[in-house]
């Protein structure tokens, strides 16, 4: 077995290791908005589960040569987003927003996809999700980087509404198959729900 000082290789080599060792990751489509009201969409797949009391998530948001993307910034400066499920119908839209475009183009339009109104926040989420999160901002750190900058902004948002697809939803559970979620895995590579198996906790 290899032994490798993450200290000694560069910020491309850590990547690659991780991004192949921690698969598959859940991909979040976010959509925020700009002060200049432009609606921005992005995958990202550093995203998980921090709380179901209250029930929050977390969304890494890593910087481009320790500058902000427009995801953190919008969410940092208006403390509201949403969060979509991706899946096997809307993975090849989501994955054209993942393309750099200017901070007054909007992806969510440039993708095809269709802009849906919230409840409790102010940012439209897509209709092509089957399950989507309205969530404020609880907190948001600095973290990485250099000496002078950072090189990535944690988001913790707090979910205040779900709304999930009929289809999906029975007896208060969703449904894995149906919802046919994709993850991430490295490079361009992605991955479906495969064989699945149950395993009880010990008591």
């Amino acid at each position: 077995m290899y032994s490798i000082d993450p200290s000694a290789l560069t910020e491309r080599e850590n990547y690659k290791f991780m991004i192949g060792s921690i698969i598959p990751r859940p991909i979040a489509f976010v959509t925020s908005m700009s002060k200049a009201s432009v609606l921005n969409g992005a995958p990202f797949s550093y995203f998980n589960i921090v709380s179901a009391n209250p029930p929050m998530i977390s969304l890494a948001v890593q910087r481009r040569n320790g500058k902000q993307k427009d995801t953190a910034r919008n969410i940092i400066e208006s403390r509201e987003f949403v969060v979509h499920a991706t899946d096997r119908k809307n993975v090849e839209k989501v994955n054209q927003t993942a393309a750099t475009f200017p901070p007054e183009q909007s992806e969510v339009s440039l993708a095809g996809l269709t802009p849906i109104s919230s409840t409790t926040v102010s940012v439209p989420g897509i209709k092509e999700s089957a399950i989507r999160m309205e969530c404020v901002l609880e907190t948001s750190i600095e973290l990485g980087g250099g000496e002078e900058t950072s090189g990535t902004d944690l988001i913790i948002g707090r979910i205040t509404r779900f709304h999930i697809d009929k289809d999906l939803y029975e007896e208060g559970k969703i449904d894995a198959e149906k919802l046919a979620a994709v993850s991430r895995l490295a490079g361009a590579s992605y991955a479906e729900i495969g064989k699945t198996f149950d395993l009880l906790r010990p008591k």
